[in-house]
């Protein structure tokens, strides 16, 4: 992604410049975040430059130095009052998101952390957006009227669900107030160079099974160019949810299955590092003996295109990450989705499909079964599903239009 800190443009005037502090889970390393912020900077640009104006982010960041190399855009450290208020201060404006911040799942830190960070935009009289939200869930009420505050005093409300807003609506929020429109990453596109088919396989890994070769390179099946020879590709995005392990236990004994039903390459896509490399190393240990298959884990390194590109390469997708489900809907990859959380039930629902199973129940007969019928017709998932897919890819970038346009106006 080309920098986006850019000078004054010649005949360009101070009014059409707009600096937006944009506020999120960033800095983290998380994949399915740094995927949110860089769709974002991506929707702003492209709509500032429709509508005649510079957009200059700000990033509040846990490693602002990090997130300035990785992206080109100013950045300043997300804990640092000082640093926070000298760039809202600066700014025309702040942005709330996406991902799932005003939550209190996590931590009981998170919604005060979040609201207050609005709340301190708009008391120096800077107008604030929220970006495609996740909401919830909120189990302390004394939080509601955190989130009611700074959201009746938002200039735009975006959530990414229907639960979402039924969320907001119930604790006082108009809900003719409330966009609800897809998660940004819908919209992210791949990187500009991309390299051959080929190059992730040998970019390291860790191998189980017979070892890879170059008929087993990944890229889909119907890609130009992809050997009729190679083993089918199937994603697999996992995070450890139960303590016991016993969810990992049953992906571990249905992928198993898969791989002994036909030779297939599962491909472990680690989100967020390193919790979700170690739970796709356990189930790799897991898998026993895999005949004609193979397993192995991706590296594919900080930059979420870079893990869009892997998404992009596969066959199928057995997805229990939000994000890695996004990214196979983005790129029309037929999937299935474990669901740990009702985010990921609203996501699936939206292009028409019901979750495979829970972090409680999977069965592996079933779980085969769905993705061999994926597996042997490509066509036919994409063909039952990418009319909504397109109409997701398309309103995930109504925010992006929205905050500009009254940005622009805000003179």
């Amino acid at each position: 992604m080309e920098t986006m800190v850019t000078s004054l443009r010649a005949g360009e005037t101070k009014s059409q410049i707009r600096r937006v502090v944009i506020s999120g889970y960033y800095g983290f390393r998380n994949s399915g975040d740094e995927a949110v912020l860089k769709s974002i900077l991506f929707a702003l640009e492209e709509e500032g430059a429709g509508q005649g104006v510079q957009i200059v982010p700000i990033v509040l960041s846990i490693d602002p130095a990090w997130t300035t190399a990785m992206y080109g855009v100013e950045s300043v450290h997300r804990m640092k009052l000082g640093e926070v208020l000298r760039a809202i201060r600066s700014s025309h404006g702040l942005i709330s998101g996406g991902g799932s911040l005003l939550q209190d799942a996590t931590s009981a830190k998170t919604i005060p952390y979040y609201t207050g960070v609005l709340k301190l935009a708009q008391l120096l009289g800077k107008p604030t957006f929220i970006y495609a939200q996740g909401i919830g869930p909120v189990n302390r009420r004394w939080m509601d009227w955190l989130i009611r505050g700074v959201m009746r005093r938002s200039a735009y409300v975006s959530v990414r669900d229907e639960g979402s807003a039924q969320l907001l609506e119930r604790i006082g929020l108009p809900l003719e107030r409330i966009d609800v429109v897809p998660d940004p990453v819908m919209a992210l596109p791949l990187p500009a160079a991309q390299p051959q088919a080929g190059e992730a396989a040998a970019a390291g890994g860790l191998g189980h099974g017979a070892a890879a070769s170059p008929a087993a390179a990944p890229g889909r099946a119907d890609a130009p160019g992809a050997a009729a020879e190679r083993l089918p590709l199937v994603g697999v995005s996992l995070r450890q949810w139960r303590k016991d392990g016993a969810d990992l236990a049953r992906i571990a004994a249905a992928l198993g299955a898969l791989a002994r039903s036909r030779a297939v390459r599962l491909r472990f896509l680690p989100f967020h590092t390193p919790s979700d490399a170690e739970a796709s190393r356990w189930v790799v240990g897991q898998l026993g003996d895999l005949g004609a298959s193979q397993a192995e884990i991706a590296e594919p390194g900080d930059d979420p295109q870079q893990m869009l590109l892997e998404v992009s390469r596969c066959d199928a997708l057995l997805g229990m990450r939000l994000h890695a489900l996004i990214y196979a809907a983005n790129q029309a990859v037929p999937m299935v989705g474990l669901s740990y959380d009702p985010k990921i039930d609203q996501f699936l629902n939206r292009i028409g499909i019901q979750p495979i199973g829970t972090t409680e129940s999977l069965d592996p007969s079933s779980f085969v079964s769905e993705m061999n019928r994926m597996l042997d017709d490509p066509a036919a998932w994409r063909a039952n599903h990418q009319a909504s897919i397109n109409k997701l890819k398309q309103e995930a970038r109504v925010p992006a239009k929205q905050i500009v346009k009254l940005l622009r106006l805000n003179n």
